[in-house]
C-alpha cells in the first residue's frame, strides 16, 4: 500500500503494496537533504576504499574520452557524455546502497559485501530499470548530436579553441546551449523521478521494477519542491567532480551513491 503521509508517517490514501507491506512515502525537508549528504559522507570515511573502487571506471572513462578528444572527433558530444553519465549513476551506485545498507545494520562491511548485491532477489528487476536508464542515455547523446548537427552541420570543429568560439561567440552556439541545456534538463528529470528511491527500494524491499517506478514517481508528487532541490544538488556536485578531468568524480559519485541511499530512507518510512 503505497500511502502519502505528514512527516509523522500516518497513512492516507492507498495505492499499491509489496509482498502485502505498506510503502508509507514521508514529506520531507531541505534539512533532511542536508542530513542524507552528512551521513553519506559518514559512509564514504568509513568505507573510502570501497567506494572508491567501485567508481574507479568513471575517472577512467572521462580521461578515455578527453584521449578521444585530442582527435575532436567526438569533442562536440564531450559535455553530453559527461553529464549523461549521471543517468546512469542510480544503477551504477547499487553496490554503494548495499554498503550502506550493512552499515545501517552494524555491519562491518567490505569490499566484497558491494558485490553481494548480484545475488540480491530483485536483481534482474534493477538490471531491467538499468537497461531503461541506459537506452534514456543512448538518447540523450544521439539528441545532443542532432542538436550540434542542427546548428553547425557536419563540419568538425578544427580545435579546441574552435570549438568553444563556435559555442560561446555566435548565435548558433547561443542557440545550442540554449536549446541543448533545456532537452537536457527533461532527460535528468525523468531519471531523477524514475529513479529517486526505486533501485533503494527494489535493493530493501525486493520491489518489482513497476512498483519501484511507481513509488518513486509518487515520491515527486509527495515532495515536488524538494526532489527538484536535490536533483539540483546532484547536478552541483557531478560538475565540481569533473574537474578536473572528472578525478573529482571517485569522491563525488561514492558520496552520492551512499547519501541516496540515506535519502531513500527519509522518503520511505
Amino acid at each position: 500500500m503505497v500511502t502519502r503521509t505528514s512527516d509523522n508517517a500516518t497513512p492516507l490514501a492507498p495505492h499499491a503494496s509489496v509482498d502485502g507491506a505498506p510503502i508509507i512515502i514521508r514529506n520531507i525537508t531541505t534539512a533532511d537533504l542536508g542530513e542524507a549528504l552528512r551521513l553519506g559522507w559518514e559512509d564514504f570515511k568509513a568505507i573510502p576504499s570501497h567506494a572508491v573502487m567501485l567508481c574507479v571506471i568513471y575517472p577512467v572513462l572521462g580521461l578515455a574520452i578527453a584521449r578521444l578528444v585530442l582527435g575532436y572527433s567526438v569533442l562536440p558530444l564531450l559535455f553530453p557524455l559527461a553529464a549523461g553519465f549521471a543517468l546512469l549513476g542510480p544503477f551504477a551506485a547499487l553496490g554503494l546502497y548495499e554498503l550502506s545498507r550493512r552499515r545501517e545494520l552494524g555491519e562491518q562491511p567490505s569490499a566484497w559485501d558491494a558485490i553481494r548485491v548480484l545475488r540480491a532477489p530483485s536483481f534482474g528487476a534493477m538490471l531491467g530499470l538499468g537497461v531503461l536508464l541506459l537506452a534514456l542515455f543512448v538518447v540523450w547523446v544521439a539528441a545532443a548530436n542532432a542538436i550540434y548537427v542542427a546548428s553547425f552541420g557536419h563540419q568538425p570543429a578544427a580545435s579546441i579553441p574552435d570549438f568553444v568560439t563556435r559555442v560561446f561567440t555566435t548565435r548558433e552556439g547561443g542557440m545550442l546551449i540554449v536549446v541543448g541545456c533545456g532537452v537536457g534538463f527533461l532527460f535528468a528529470l525523468a531519471a531523477l523521478c524514475i529513479s529517486v528511491v526505486s533501485f533503494p527500494l527494489m535493493l530493501d524491499r525486493h520491489a518489482s521494477a513497476t512498483d519501484a517506478v511507481l513509488t518513486s514517481l509518487r515520491a515527486v508528487l509527495v515532495n515536488p519542491v524538494n526532489i527538484a532541490l536535490w536533483g539540483l544538488i546532484v547536478a552541483v556536485l557531478l560538475v565540481v567532480g569533473s574537474l578536473p578531468l572528472f578525478l573529482g568524480l571517485a569522491v563525488v559519485l561514492p558520496v552520492l551513491g551512499h547519501a541516496t541511499w540515506h535519502l531513500y530512507r527519509r522518503i520511505i518510512a
